[in-house]
């Protein structure tokens, strides 16, 4: 198909401003290229910074949320300063925006976690009251969970941020995203992969979607060729969930989707943030029940914990 888009009205993609956003914009940016034959003068990063990236000193939960990742750069979506919006899925709040919405992800990445550390070989290598920086409150209530006898830390900020910290002794490790290492030709810093059965990933780990405005067809026709059918499948599913449990940065879930064939197995968990208690629960279906099993695995999950359990 032919788009109005070219060297005298290009593409413009917002994005955050850190090191994994932009190499989320680049990859968005190469795909366009290819679909549509555009040169690199038909493609525009326009880079936004977010109070999420601004304000390091506290937890997301403490001052707004993911909403904060998100916020300016669907200003410049509505302002039509910018074209389209590329995010890290796992950063979006499960309901958009009047007026926006999500019309493309792209491929999947690899969804699990990575241990990184310079002094231990993994989580189980670890001695007791050792350090582990993290602002995930997944990561923390899942780590508590295995292991009581460790402390957590905060630590927020881009990849390159966290590294430094860890370099400069204020853990003894930290976690990091498989999918996220690997964008920034990055995988040798992983001291250990950590396997699902181990760690259970965010909903939409690894996942990059595009936003754009609803009525902007020319965009949405445009993006359609980048769409993963597959993904958008797992992350029906998994988005789901999260949204029956009213998930936040504030409370500790994971969950994930995997496709064998013409059928979808998702298992999903919650904890407490001490990781004192657990629950888990486990889906298996029709690829078209993607979303119906994940709201049903999320009101189960709600239910069994009760109120006030996060």
């Amino acid at each position: 198909m032919s788009v109005p888009y070219g060297p005298d009205r290009p593409f413009k993609i917002g994005t955050r401003a850190s090191p994994l956003a932009l190499a989320q914009a680049y990859e968005t940016a190469a795909r366009l290229k290819d679909a549509h034959g555009l040169g690199d003068d038909s493609i525009e990063i326009v880079k936004i910074i977010t109070t999420g990236d601004q304000r390091l000193e506290k937890k997301l939960g403490d001052i707004g949320g993911k909403g904060l990742f998100t916020k300016e750069v669907e200003e410049a979506l509505y302002d039509k300063r910018i074209d389209l919006a590329v995010h890290s899925m796992k950063d979006m709040p499960t309901t958009l925006p009047d007026g926006l919405e999500i019309v493309a992800l792209l491929p999947r990445e690899d969804v699990r976690d990575a241990f990184v550390s310079p002094r231990h070989a993994s989580i189980d290598a670890m001695p007791a009251g050792a350090t582990v920086g993290t602002a995930s409150l997944r990561r923390q209530a899942q780590l508590l969970h295995r292991r009581p006898d460790l402390k957590v830390g905060l630590f927020r900020g881009n990849v390159q941020t966290r590294l430094k910290k860890l370099d400069a002794g204020e853990a003894d490790a930290t976690f990091l995203a498989m999918a996220g290492l690997s964008r920034l030709d990055m995988l040798d810093v992983a001291t250990m992969v950590i396997e699902t059965d181990t760690m259970l990933p965010a909903v939409a780990q690894g996942a990059v979607g595009i936003e754009t405005r609803s009525d902007d067809d020319d965009i949405r026709a445009a993006l359609a060729p980048l769409h993963c059918d597959a993904c958008g499948t797992r992350l029906a599913a998994e988005r789901a969930f999260l949204g029956a449990l009213d998930g936040s940065c504030r409370t500790p879930i994971g969950g994930l989707a995997v496709i064998e064939g013409d059928r979808l197995s998702f298992r999903g968990e919650v904890l407490r943030p001490d990781g004192s208690e657990r629950h888990e629960t486990t889906r298996e279906g029709p690829l078209s029940d993607a979303i119906a099993m994940g709201l049903d695995a999320g009101a189960e999950l709600k239910k069994r914990a009760g109120p006030g359990f996060f």
